[in-house]
């Protein structure tokens, strides 16, 4: 097959983030297939452009037998009209720009949220090319910006919510990585037309090998440090054990919330934290592998109805670690495999209580934890195990096209 995956904001493993669609073609290309990702190159959370374009609008390069074109778009930061105009910019140059580069006629293609302008210029395309069209929903628009407390009746509200509902009747198939996608989009289509590929790890890029007992007991965060991550808490725990003087924490990342967390560090004079600069896909392993304890939070909130299928999770996991799962979203994978701990949100006293419980564990039982963890991934949350699913999905629909 002759896929083609349209994501405003599919990454590669050098730059910091999920790399859901660079991880699924990686494989699919392996399997003798041919992919080619359409991305912008403007990073979403460092608000950073990640190539060099000179005077051309569109750059075209292979990586790892996967081809991408990125498309270059307008800077922005935050959330406001800028962002808007980011998307649309993306959206009219796929369209326009995409068919004059004479590449293979696509068998099939695939539309990708967050945004559905993307998703949009997908199926235009699909039309035009007379091929499937699969609408992959990453995050619910517009709901989750309802939920996240902008007025249903909203212009750009009502507008997304007709081009969503539009887009889900257009679609062949539907895929979502959030397990629960399907209460809200089963309003608007029957079942038979959704299926659940979850986020997951390339095994291969995080290292498992047991940990051994060192000087430092190491509580590690890594990923996004904004509002709904609450770090925070992980700040106000550091300072609650900082009499504990083998035991340091580590929160890895970018976000709004960085800077005020430093100044936080600095305010309580705290010396058993770092807040340190993210780092690159294929470094991650080396911060999990050091770490005895890897820490997962969200703020309790609407958003996480549908569930979570969190990138940094499934590293998380792969890594074979005790992880503290903390979050009330609908999915819990650490619940699933029967190991770790789940604790409520935002509770700082069973926060420190449960970091305690782990580090009074002896280093065998820590990693009987890990191993657990460890085998649960590779049996679920394999990119192996979910390209089978994916590349299923994409040949029956082959198929029914040409029945």
């Amino acid at each position: 097959m002759n896929i083609w995956i349209f994501n405003h904001h599919a990454l590669t493993p050098d730059m910091s983030g999920g790399t859901r669609h660079y991880d699924f073609a990686k494989e699919l290309v392996k399997r003798g297939h041919s992919v080619t990702i359409v991305a912008s190159s403007f990073h979403y959370s460092k608000y950073k452009e990640m190539k060099e374009y000179g005077n051309k609008e569109y750059l075209q390069e292979t990586i790892d037998g996967v081809h991408f074109i990125w498309i270059k778009t307008p800077p922005y930061f935050g959330n406001g009209i800028s962002r808007v105009k980011n998307m649309l910019s993306y959206t009219y140059k796929v369209v326009n720009i995409i068919p004059k580069l004479n590449l293979k006629d696509p068998d099939i293609i695939i539309g990708s949220s967050v945004h559905l302008f993307a998703v949009y210029a997908a199926y235009k395309l699909a039309q035009k090319y007379h091929t499937p069209f699969i609408m992959e929903v990453r995050d619910i628009w517009p709901q989750t910006l309802i939920d996240m407390g902008i007025s249903k009746w909203h212009p750009f509200i009502i507008t997304l919510g007709w081009i969503e509902r539009y887009l889900y009747k257009k679609a062949d198939m539907i895929i979502s990585n959030l397990p629960y996608a399907f209460e809200h989009i089963g309003k608007f289509v029957p079942k038979e037309k959704f299926i659940w590929i979850s986020n997951g790890v390339d095994l291969d890029n995080i290292n498992h090998i047991e940990k051994t007992k060192t000087d430092k007991f190491t509580i590690s965060y890594t990923g996004a440090i904004g509002v709904a991550n609450n770090l925070t808490l992980l700040v106000d725990a550091a300072e609650k054990l900082k009499e504990k003087k083998d035991i340091f924490f580590r929160i890895v990342g970018d976000g709004a919330e960085k800077e005020k967390l430093k100044e936080l560090v600095k305010l309580k004079k705290l010396k058993n934290i770092s807040i340190e600069d993210p780092v690159a896909k294929n470094e991650v392993s080396n911060i999990l592998q050091s770490s005895d304890i890897l820490y997962f939070n969200l703020k309790d909130s609407p958003v996480f109805n549908f569930g979570i299928s969190s990138n940094k999770l499934f590293d998380y996991m792969a890594a074979g670690r005790v992880i503290i799962f903390s979050t009330k979203a609908k999915n819990n994978p650490i619940k699933d495999a029967n190991a770790g701990y789940t604790i409520e949100p935002d509770n700082l006293k069973q926060l420190e209580q449960t970091i305690l419980n782990i580090y009074n564990l002896q280093q065998n039982e820590r990693n009987t934890i890990g191993n657990k963890i460890r085998k649960y991934a590779e049996e679920n949350y394999s990119i192996s195990v979910l390209t089978d699913k994916l590349e299923k999905l994409l040949e029956d629909e082959m198929r029914s096209q040409h029945a």
